[in-house]
Parts: C-alpha cells; structure tokens; sequence
C-alpha cells in the first residue's frame, strides 16, 4: 500500500503542478515545460527510491547466500512486503542450518566414539574423516591400509556394484593384525562427499585364540610326553618291583619331582607367552624408569649369582628417559635373559648387564631410545641357530637345554614381549666367546639426547 501512495503521490505532482500553473494564467508553453520539468523530478524521486529500496533487498538476499541469515528486515521505504518475507525466510533458512549444523555434529560424535576404526572415503578415494579409535590404530599407516589390494578390491566392489564389500587382511607391520574390512556404499553422499565407509574390525585376538588353541594342543603333546611317560614308568615301579626298595623310591620320587617342576614351568611359559600374545598389537600405555628396574632385577639374582661363582657387571646410565613400557613385562625379558646368561654362561665366569641411551646408527632407529645389552662369556651358539632361537620350543642343545631346567620358551616371551613395545631384539654370539643379547625400546617422545651424547 506504501508503494501505490507514494507513485500516486508523485504521478500526481506534475498535474496539480500544471494545473496551478494554468490557473496562474501563464502561456501554454510555460505550462508545458513547467510540467514537463515536475514530472522529470517525479520520475527521478521514484527511481532514487527504489534504487536505495532494491539495494537494501539486494544486500539482505546477499548477506542469506552467504549463510549470514539477518533476522531483522532490510530498510525500505516502497518495498513494504518483501523485506518482511526476505527476513522470514533468513529465519527459517538459520533454522534449517543449524539443524543440519546439529545433525552434523551428531554424525560425528557417533562416528567418534565407534570402538572401531572407521574411515570416510569420497568417490576418487580421498580421506574426509577418520574416528579416534582409526587414528589411534594406524596414525600416519592409514593410506598403507588403503592401498592393500584386497582394501582397494572391496571399495571397488561397493563404488561399482552400490552393494557392500568384505575382505579379510593381515597388516605385518608394525605387528601382524588381522582385519575384517567392510566398505559400505553411502547414497546419497555426505554433505563432506563422504561417499564409502569403511570399517577396520581388528580381529587378531579372535584369530590368535583360533591358532593358539592349535599350537597349545600341538606343542604340550609334543613337550609333556616325555615327563609324563618319566611320572607313568616311576609310578609303576614304586608300585610293583621297587615297592620295598626304600633306596629306589627316594631316587625315582626325586626324579618325579623334577619332572612335576619341568611340566610346571613349562605350562606356566605356555601361559604366559599366550597372555603376551593377546596383547601384542596394543602398545603400552605407562611409562617406567628402566634404571631402576634392572638395580632391583640385578639385586633378586645375587644368590643365584653367587651359587655359581658368576660375577655381575651392572652399568646403567644416569638420567635415562622413561620408557613407555609395561613394568611387568620388561621385568620377565630382563628376567629371562639374565637367566639365560646365568644358566648358558661359564661357570665362575662373568656376566654383563648394560643399560645406557641408544645413539642413531646402522642398527637402531634414529629415534630417541633406550639400549638394554645382556651378555655372557659361555660357549656361544653356532652361527647358523641364530635366525630360529625366539622361535617356539628352538633349542640349539636341546640335551642341555633340558639339563639346566630350560623350556625352550623364554626367547619367545622376549621377542613377542619386544614386539609389543615397539622395539628391537638382535642376538650376537661367537663360539668360544659367549652371547649378547640387546633389546632397544623406544623412550618417550619428549625426552632429547644431550649435546655430549651425540
């Protein structure tokens, strides 16, 4: 209604102009050119009007594309009725924004707290999003995942066929895992150009349930044999000709007993060994000083040192960094080979335990880390048992191995026990000279090497 009063209003000034004009008795042509002059103005005001009108529409409308959404309508004096509606809708164009902006923010959150490694790929592969639970798993491997081929097979499968796709994929690195990858088509695409999700399902424990149960079933047939069989024959010559013979049965229950402890060692390493594996593909999350560790471990082996005549050298460095390490597990590889170098070592020999920062070179990372050297002065191992000694029940003198109380499991537990840690386990020996056994595991990210240890 504005509109229509103001154009009457100035239609209506060049006639009554004129008019007034006539009936001040001035010639035609005055009157003409007075009239013509009052409607040019008219015509002016009403441009200039509307001009400023539409300018203030044009940056209210401007001001919605670019998701600024004014609540308050644009300033105008002729255009009454649509800067109402310009802001009724920035209204309900700010209210539809930010439900989506909610169920965005809802998607993610859902997609976060997933146990599983989720990513969201676009159509030509690229990555839009991952989930903690990816980020945490794989970190900067992510795009190796991707590039295996039977990953890449099954996103192929659900770009083509719009259906989903499955593959079973072992990772061997860092430490071996087994992946059930699921990629499911998303049509239409995300609002990001999230086109395929992929689900990592880390099935290791369930495959290493399915082989330890194979192994354990396999390898304690294979190592009880012999002492049972030893327990059966004895109890059945206690029970017969050795029934009365006081001096046999004090000989054959000492046997028995050995026998009763080796099998209880060994199903204890058996144990053990099978708990590291379910958590190897977890790295630890604690943090532990290795110093102190090895002076209490070094400590609880002085009877033992000394019942053989061993004399310990212990070096271990000042301000080592901590290490991110499970205490317990890095005590039992400490453990293991300390024990080893006592029992394989010379008798009345020495032994070495060091422990010092890990300079960068050929043979450990160029990350910062912490070094842990073991060694002996026994007989050695012949050069070609090296690469199967952390093998399962590995024995290079399995006669001796067995005299000395040995399982032929605790190299195992240390490899897999290194594995976990993200470190390294490389065995040197001469024969005739003795065995060194290092472990390097990673320090703590923070932790620098001084100047005077470059």
């Amino acid at each position: 209604m504005r509109l229509v009063a103001v154009i009457g209003c100035l239609t209506a000034f060049p006639v009554i102009a004129m008019a007034a004009l006539w009936f001040a008795q001035l010639p035609d042509w005055g009157i003409a050119l007075a009239g013509s002059a009052a409607a040019v103005l008219s015509t002016a005001a009403q441009a200039s009007i509307l001009r400023r009108d539409l300018r203030a529409v044009a940056s209210g409308i401007r001001r919605i594309g670019n998701d600024e959404h004014p609540l308050e309508p644009p300033e105008s004096r002729l255009l009454d009725p649509l800067p109402h509606e310009i802001a009724r809708l920035s209204r309900r164009l700010a209210s539809h924004t930010a439900l989506i902006e909610q169920q965005r923010r809802a998607d993610t959150q859902i997609l976060e707290r997933l146990p599983d490694p989720v990513i969201l790929l676009a159509q030509d592969r690229a990555i839009r999003r991952t989930n903690a639970a990816a980020r945490d798993a794989f970190a900067t491997d992510t795009a190796s995942v991707l590039r295996h081929p039977e990953v890449r097979t099954a996103i192929d499968k659900a770009m083509a066929s719009g259906m989903t796709g499955t593959a079973d994929v072992t990772l061997p690195a860092p430490v071996q895992r087994d992946l059930l990858v699921t990629a499911v088509p998303i049509n239409p695409p995300l609002a990001d150009g999230g086109q395929i999700l992929l689900v990592l399902s880390d099935r290791t424990r369930e495959r290493l349930f399915e082989r330890m149960r194979a192994d354990f079933v396999a390898n304690v047939s294979h190592e009880l044999r012999t002492p049972l069989a030893s327990l059966i024959g004895f109890t059945e010559t206690l029970r017969g000709p050795a029934a009365d013979d006081r001096p046999a049965q004090q000989r054959f229950l000492a046997i028995m007993a050995e026998q009763g402890a080796r099998m209880n060692r060994l199903i204890d390493d058996l144990l053990s060994l099978s708990r590291i594996e379910l958590t190897e593909h977890q790295p630890p999350s604690e943090s532990i000083d290795l110093g102190e560790l090895v002076r209490r471990l070094a400590a609880g082996f002085e009877p033992r040192l000394a019942g053989r005549s061993v004399t310990l050298t212990l070096r271990v460095e000042e301000q080592l960094p901590n290490v991110p390490a499970d205490g317990d597990q890095i005590a039992q590889v400490l453990q293991n080979l300390m024990d080893n170098a006592l029992k394989y070592g010379r008798e009345g020999g020495h032994m070495i335990v060091d422990v010092r920062r890990a300079l960068p070179g050929p043979r450990w990372p160029s990350r910062p880390g912490v070094l842990i050297t073991v060694s002996d002065d026994g007989v050695g191992i012949p050069r070609q048992h090296l690469p199967r000694l952390t093998e399962r029940f590995y024995r290079v003198d399995e006669g001796r191995s067995r005299a000395v109380g040995g399982t032929g499991l605790g190299l195992a537990i240390v490899k897999h026990i290194v594995n976990r840690h993200r470190g390294q386990l490389v065995i040197d020996s001469d024969e005739g000279r003795g065995t060194t056994v290092n472990v390097w595991l990673p320090a703590t990210q923070t932790a620098a090497i001084p100047a005077e240890a470059m």
